[in-house]
Parts: structure tokens; sequence; C-alpha cells
């Protein structure tokens, strides 16, 4: 790679010359001729041979410094991924002091040797790190380093998720979505539905993947990303908290009447094989990639991956939500996804670097070309206004997007940035509902161990900068 040659070629410009040193040399000592009457003369004394002085050996030349390399660990795939390395090769082709290498997560023999920057979900710090290492909050790392990135741009919406209880953000949230509702708009029409007025609230849902399992036994509803669609959302739809002050600190509120309701719905669905399970993550996506599925729950990302494929017509509509509940708020989502970190405990260039990283992923003209090829939510409203000189997004719905993310009523709240442990607390979820739907719990026992079991890993957010999640 560029960088490792011109790294190797810095360290094969320091040399050493080496200058042996003469030999002193002696001369054989010359005896007198005798006189004939006389005593013999008195040989000469040898006169001490001169040793020639050692000619100063010169000093080494100094190679100039190399750039200071610095690591981002990562597990996109596919365009994503290729995007990623793309976008690495300009930083590091317009950089002579700084360089950026990726770390594909799949070729990390030592996951413990940690990296300088890392692109992951909340609860993929076992999977990255092997552990749960210290990180370093953005707003941190520009305090210690004095270096400027404008986090106040980030649109309200999503600086609610990664701002702590003071306000600060602490990550950048460059791979984010919102969840919604996929649907397989060919199969809509076999099985008798209007693609054009999809399911809104979750018993239509229901009355679809009724209609559509005599066409598709196999699959009609499906989901993503489990815990966060279906325990997350459901709780900010529909105006819960997710967390309560509690006298030993904070506990965890989703084992309520509206979540324990809704997994018990989707619980009858899978028992009726009108929901199928494939994982907790994005392992549904495929499927419903494939064509093999009516319906999916998941996030909007996905959407992108979908307009290039155009293997099947399909629709998007809103996460349905359970419209008998008072309070509601629908349009209420949290949005999730890739954080980018920065790792503590680095040398103090090296997060210097990772902040000019930082500031080079949110230029406009970068985030318009990771927002088109990835799907994810823009992070600036300069972001959007990229998008929109180029034309090739409708201006309504830019402008619809703009709208949504720069409101704070439609804002989350859940504020997960201020409480540590929640990444642990959504992979105890998504155990506790695998036990749902292998029929070994009901949704209340669930739930309720999730909460029990999360509530002892929960802590307040240290005011210093570090996190350890």
């Amino acid at each position: 790679m560029p960088r490792l040659s011109l790294f190797s070629s810095l360290l094969l410009a320091l040399f050493l010359s080496f200058v042996p040193a003469a030999e002193a040399a002696t001369a054989p000592a010359k005896t007198a001729a005798k006189a004939p009457a006389k005593a013999p003369a008195k040989t000469p004394a040898k006169a001490p041979a001169k040793t020639p002085a050692k000619a100063p050996a010169p000093t080494p030349a100094k190679a100039p410094p190399g750039p200071v390399e610095i690591v981002l660990r990562h597990a996109l795939t596919g365009e994503r991924a290729a995007l990623l390395v793309d976008l690495v090769d300009q930083f590091n082709a317009n950089s002579t002091s700084e360089k950026v290498r990726l770390q594909h997560l799949d070729a990390v023999s030592n996951p413990r040797q940690l990296p300088h920057m890392a692109l992951l979900g909340d609860d993929e710090h076992q999977r990255f790190f092997g552990g749960y290492p210290r990180l370093l909050s953005l707003w941190k790392a520009l305090s210690v380093t004095g270096e400027q990135l404008d986090t106040q741009s980030l649109f309200p919406v999503l600086a609610d998720v990664v701002e702590d209880s003071q306000g600060r953000v602490q990550a950048l949230p460059l791979a984010f979505a919102v969840p919604v509702l996929y649907y397989n708009a060919d199969m809509f029409r076999e099985a008798g539905l209007d693609p054009a007025t999809p399911p809104q609230t979750w018993e239509e849902v229901q009355e679809a993947a009724g209609k559509i399992y005599p066409v598709n036994s196999e699959c009609p509803f499906t989901s993503s990303n489990m815990a966060w669609v279906h325990v997350d959302n459901t709780t900010t739809q529909h105006n819960e908290r997710m967390t309560n002050p509690a006298r030993k600190g904070l506990a965890l509120t989703v084992n309520g009447m509206i979540q324990v309701k809704h997994i018990a719905l989707l619980s009858s669905w899978h028992k009726s094989l009108y929901f199928h399970y494939f994982g907790p993550h994005h392992e549904a996506d495929e499927k419903f990639l494939a064509g093999e599925c009516g319906m999916l729950s998941g996030d909007s990302s996905l959407y992108a991956q979908l307009m290039r494929q155009k293997t099947f017509a399909f629709g998007v509509a809103p996460l349905p939500y359970h419209d008998d509940t008072p309070g509601i708020a629908p349009e209420r989502l949290l949005p999730d996804g890739a954080l980018l970190w920065i790792l503590a405990d680095k040398k103090r260039q090296e997060h210097v670097a990772a902040v000019h990283f930082l500031q080079f992923m949110m230029r406009p003209e970068v985030q318009r070309e990771w927002v088109k090829t990835t799907g994810f939510l823009p992070m600036t409203p300069a972001a959007v206004t990229a998008l929109a000189d180029e034309g090739e997004v409708p201006p309504a719905v830019l402008s619809k997007v703009v709208e949504h993310l720069s409101d704070r009523k439609y804002a989350s709240g859940a504020k997960p940035r201020t409480v540590l442990g929640m990444g642990r607390v959504r992979s105890l979820l998504s155990d506790e509902l695998e036990a749902v739907w292998g029929n070994r719990k009901p949704a209340k026992e669930a739930l309720d161990t999730a909460v029990k079991k999360g509530n002892a890993l929960l802590r307040p957010a240290p005011a210093d900068g570090t996190v350890t999640q």
C-alpha cells in the first residue's frame, strides 16, 4: 500500500557509515657499527611510534519523521466498504503528515490489539475488541488536541442520540438510520393487497401477513435489529422512557405494558408462522433482498441497496405503531447505527490525526458521496445542500429530511449516551427475545429478566470524557 511504501523508503534513508581506523606501523631499530678502540656505542633509544589520530566518524543522517499512522477498524461490507476505502485513499493522498490504515474486523487476528478509531454499533464492543476498552469522547478529543470540529452543525435529532448529559457530542453518527417498514409490492399484489396503502399500525401488519401467508407461507413478515426496532423504538413511539432514576442510580423501564404487549404480539405471529426470525442483527435483510419475504421492519439505509438491485418492486413506509395507546408519537424514533469512535490512551499526535479524519468525513462533498452510496442519514444541513446541488434526489424528499431531522420534537429523548451499559443491555434483550421466539419464555418474563440483568450494568456516563461501555 502507498503509505507503507513511503514509510519503508524513509527507513531505508536511515544509514550509518563506518570508517575503519588505520593500523599503527612500527619501523625496526638500526644497530650502529662498532668503533675499534672504544666501548661499544650506545644504541639510540627507540623513538615511540606515533599512533595516527582517528578521523571523527560522521554523524549518521537523520531520516525525516514519517507520517503519523492511525488504524480505523470497521465491519462494513460490499459497496459501503469499497467507498470507505476510496475515502481513506483520498484523505491519505491529500495528507503528507498523517495516514489512515483501514482494518476490517474479519482480518483482525488479535482484537485486543486496539486501533485508534472504530466504526461500530453499541452492542459490538465485545466482537470488535474482545472486551470493553476505554473510548475517548469526541468533545474530550477536541479539548486535548485543540482542534476544531463543528459538532453544533449536526442535525438535532442525531445530536440528541450522541450527546452526553451536558449536551457534548461523544462520537460521530456516521452510519445512522431510522427503522422503517419495507414491503414486496409484487407479493402484495399477488396477495390482493394495495401497494399504495401499506400498513400503518401493527394490527394492519397482522392483517397483511394473514393475506400474504397463502401466497408465501415461508415468510410473510420478518425483522432485523430486533431489540432496536421492537423494544427501543416501540418505547419511544409510545411516549415511554427507557430508563428512570432509581435509588441506586438508573433503572430500565423497557418491560412495561406496551413493550410486553408488542413482544407478545410478535410471539403469536411467530407461532402462527406469520413472522419468521432469522437472527438478532441484519440476517433478515438478505432474505428480503432475495425476495423471500413479504414485509421487513429494518433500518432505512437498506433502501440504497434495494434501489441498486431492483430485483422486484418494493415500497417503504413509516414504522408501524399501536394506535390504541394514549400519547403516541409514531414519528418519534430513535436513530441508531455505527458510531465513529476515537479510542483513548493513544498519543496526542494520533488523536490529532483522528480528529483530522473526522473533519474530512464531515465535509459536505464527502457526506454527499457517503449518503448516496450507503443510504445512511446525512449528518448536517450542509450535506443535504450538497445532495440538492447534484440534483439526483427530489427536492421534496430532501426538504422532508431536513424538516424531520432539524425538529427536536422528533427526537427520541432516550439520550442513550448519558448512560453507560446500554450496548450490553441491547445484547441482553436480543438473547431474551430469542428465548421468546424459541417458546422458552413468555414476553413478560423475558423482558423482566433483561431488565433485572441490565440494571446491574447501568451507570451514569463519567464527566471526564472517557467512556467504558
